[in-house]
């Protein structure tokens, strides 16, 4: 069979996996959103549908119940969801599968894969990272969440916060010194159930934006955590952090990508419909020229992204070359999100509309997954060599 052939059959594939997600978003998700929005949560049960039909962990491979798909399946679920203007269930997901998933993929043992995985794929298991302290975001180095070995277990005691999926969270991927005394080198990653005493959810966060995105301060009190929960060796913490951020930033420059192209289209059917001056929207100049470099710079953006995803493919982006995918695309999402509300006049700060919910759910692009500021840094110490 030629390869022309075969790259034809992996395309249909693909398309067909691609459909059967937009009907699952326009039956489970589209009807109910406006309430999830409004609630300021998403219901457990969305878990469950995900992993019913088949849309959780798809890279994982067969033998720990997913689909062993190509990375490039599971990166379009987060960006076909943010491109329906569900950005704030795009993140949920981004959580689960691009995030906590690949660190047990690559770095847990074989008893953990077996335990966690086929859970995380069915929905049975809601998982979070917790990273981020109230003194410690971009700034991994600083946390202060300790977990000390005492026999056969770590004990885990600080606090986490800006912790999305914690409320339904079972299993909490923790950040934590276990030599406090070596700084970064002191750093592990636990694998901590949720469930386990000591471990107690705060308040729901409210924010500007992701209204449904569940997003909460988690706190550790004493939680004896069994050694065989260590994931990776002990002290090598940072370094998985590092391995393991760049899907992170690609995960989140998909949902860039389709928060673009979806605020062009609902701006395009806008302008053709809207009528200003005895004339369509779409006839002047002015809506013409900002949809067109919309346009323009959204194509920009998708070359780059596909560069990104297909080096990811082949295990060669670097991390300064994702950094600079990420603080482009998200750069570029905010500017062309503020650029079509304008088109929207007044109707554009209503909440009714959906482009503003595009442009609040943008604005934190920005700053999670280390900030543009740090991506920026990352990619000067490359350039420059220190």
């Amino acid at each position: 069979m030629s390869e022309a052939v075969l790259i034809a059959e992996v395309d249909s594939d693909f398309e067909l996996f691609r459909d059967n997600y937009r009907r699952f978003l326009a039956e489970f998700v589209a009807p109910f959103y406006e309430e999830w929005e409004a609630a300021g949560i998403m219901p457990r049960e969305i878990w469950s549908q995900l992993g019913d039909n088949g849309f959780l962990c798809v890279d994982v491979p067969e033998a720990y119940g997913g689909y062993g798909a190509p990375v490039h399946y599971s990166l379009m679920i987060v960006q076909e969801t943010a491109q329906a203007g569900f950005t704030s269930l795009a993140v949920a997901i981004g959580g689960q599968t691009e995030l906590v998933s690949p660190y047990i993929q690559n770095i847990g043992t074989e008893a953990q894969k077996q335990y966690w995985l086929p859970k995380m794929v069915t929905g049975e298991v809601v998982t979070a990272i917790a990273m981020t302290e109230a003194n410690a975001g971009s700034d991994l180095q600083a946390i202060r969440t300790q977990a000390l070995l005492d026999g056969d277990a770590y004990v885990v005691d600080g606090s986490k916060t800006f912790i999305s999926n914690g409320h339904h969270a079972d299993l909490i991927v923790v950040v934590a010194k276990t030599n406090p005394q070596l700084g970064a080198k002191g750093t592990s990653i636990l694998l901590v159930d949720a469930h386990l005493d000591g471990v107690t959810k705060g308040r729901g966060l409210k924010k500007i934006g992701l209204h449904a995105q569940d997003t909460a301060e988690l706190f550790f009190d004493k939680v004896r955590v069994p050694k065989d929960q260590l994931l990776g060796e002990e002290g090598k913490g940072f370094a998985y952090l590092m391995q393991e951020l760049p899907r992170e930033r690609l995960s989140i420059a998909m949902m860039a990508m389709g928060s673009i192209l979806g605020a062009i289209e609902i701006t395009r059917q806008y302008v053709l419909e809207r009528k200003a001056f005895g004339q369509a929207l779409a006839q002047l100049q002015n809506t013409r020229f900002v949809l067109a470099n919309a346009q323009i710079k959204a194509r920009a953006a998708q070359a780059f992204v596909n560069e990104c995803v297909a080096l990811y493919a082949r295990n060669a982006l670097s991390v300064s070359h994702v950094a600079s995918l990420k603080c482009f695309i998200t750069d570029t999402q905010c500017e062309i999100v503020d650029q079509l509300l304008q088109l929207f006049g007044g109707y554009g700060y209503m909440q009714e509309y959906p482009i503003s919910r595009f442009y609040v759910d943008a604005r934190v692009q920005k700053i999670y997954g280390g900030t543009n500021e740090i991506m920026k840094e990352i990619v000067a110490r490359e350039l420059l060599g220190k």
